[in-house]
């Protein structure tokens, strides 16, 4: 009579470690995409204040062509400015808007400076410029 071979015990708990580092390799995997999502509304919302800085340096520029001059009242550039820092408005948090002197060809620099709340000091300001002549 023949008896059985018997089949060498398997490992135990194999498995289970196969399941924690498959756990393991789908948790980085999570973080990654929640770490790109972060930097993706990052980027979104300097394209939209980068944007705001455009129409804001647009909104002197009309008023300069409108008059037909790149030399504006005080009150006017100052409402304008004051327009720009208005970060609960329509403005840029942290911002300043200045408009430059034109210069020997008449050529003036509308600058637009502004520091997200979420920018380091040390990185600097963001700024936005546009050069004006009006014929």
């Amino acid at each position: 009579m023949t008896t059985p071979s018997r089949l060498p015990p398997r490992p135990r708990g194999f498995t289970l470690i196969e399941a924690l580092i498959a756990l393991l390799v789908l948790s980085f995997g999570v973080l990654g995409l929640a770490a790109l999502q972060g930097r993706a509304i990052q980027r979104a919302v300097d394209a939209e204040d980068r944007n705001r800085a455009a129409l804001l340096a647009d909104q002197i520029v009309s008023e300069m062509w409108l008059r037909g001059t790149t030399s504006l009242p005080a009150a006017v550039v100052s409402a304008w400015q004051a327009r720009v820092a208005d970060s609960a408005g329509a403005g840029l948090p942290g911002a300043s808007g200045s408009v430059g002197t034109p210069d020997t060809l008449g050529v003036v620099t509308v600058t637009i400076r502004w520091r997200p709340p979420t920018r380091a000091s040390s990185d600097g300001d963001l700024v936005y410029r546009t050069k004006v002549v009006i014929p």
